[in-house]
């Protein structure tokens, strides 16, 4: 991979030498293919059973539940995409490193659950999933033609959510939610492959321009959330300008505090190491894009 000289520096500066290596293998590894049994319409065995009629080989995530993944292959992947389990809404393509943040929400049946900027709804989705769609869940995107991708993506997963077209950093203050998934726009460092384009996509621009939009969305998922309530936290970013430090501002004044991140790693989960321990930074590899998660507790 071509990486510029001013993020391996970077990289450098926040991880050392060794890891920069490590992630630099990260990026350059070939992902496998992943996906979760949408349980609001199938189950495991079913989806199992039609796979291996059609000779379809996958295999299990051990941490994630319903979740299976294949080794990269167009045939594959376009024959899943064409079959009635597919057009059905029985799974949902989705990385690994995007399942977390919902499992780390652990909303209840009964709660008022906000998913901010949740567009393409594959998170939104899986927390319908997770409570049976028992939750009241509403999932907010500013964005026109993401807003539709997203309404679309709930109606075929047949999830019970409220589409709300909206600027999250607008939503008045008088809302209350017992839990909010806060999946901040980011750099994608965690994401980069040998497709990147450093010249126009991934930029040092970027990156100092989408903090301050982190941190106003934070700021209002800490307004709008009730006394004692969780708010999960993520990106798809390596970089702790991105994270840690977003967050750091209201831990300081004691508006938040973080709780423990339970996820341990296994022979696909790798993590890489955070001044604040109970969060969690997951190392690009070939299973997991990185990702920081962190889930915090207002006061």
């Amino acid at each position: 991979m071509n990486i510029p000289n001013w993020y391996e520096n970077k990289l450098i500066k926040e991880y050392g030498e060794e890891i920069k290596n490590e992630i630099l293998d990260g990026y350059a590894s070939k992902r496998v293919m992943s996906f979760r049994v949408n349980t609001l319409k199938s189950s495991s065995i079913e989806i199992e059973t039609e796979m291996k009629k059609n000779n379809i080989n996958i295999l299990k995530n051990p941490l994630i539940a319903n979740s299976y993944y294949f080794e990269e292959n167009e045939e594959i992947f376009r024959q899943i995409k064409n079959s009635e389990i597919y057009n059905e809404g029985k799974i949902y393509f989705q990385s690994f490193s995007s399942m977390l943040p919902p499992i780390v929400l652990e909303a209840r049946a009964g709660e008022d659950i906000l998913d901010m900027t949740a567009a393409p709804g594959g998170k939104t989705t899986q927390i319908a999933a997770l409570t049976n769609n028992m939750a009241n869940i509403t999932a907010t995107e500013m964005n026109t033609a993401r807003f539709e991708r997203m309404k679309y993506n709930i109606e075929k997963q047949g999830a019970n959510v409220y589409c709300l077209k909206q600027d999250s950093r607008q939503l008045s203050d008088f809302m209350k939610f017992d839990k909010i998934l806060l999946d901040a726009p980011c750099s994608g460092s965690g994401t980069l492959n040998e497709y990147t384009d450093f010249d126009k996509i991934f930029t040092e621009h970027l990156i100092n321009r989408i903090n301050n939009t982190q941190d106003k969305l934070l700021e209002k998922a800490i307004k709008i959330s009730k006394k004692d309530s969780i708010i999960v936290y993520s990106t798809c970013s390596i970089l702790k300008e991105e994270n840690e430090e977003i967050l750091q501002k209201y831990i300081d004044s004691k508006m938040i505090e973080i709780l423990p991140i339970e996820f341990k790693e296994d022979n696909m989960l790798k993590t890489l190491p955070t001044k604040t321990k109970e969060t969690l930074c997951v190392k690009p590899n070939k299973f997991y894009e990185g990702f920081f998660v962190a889930k915090l507790r207002k006061i």
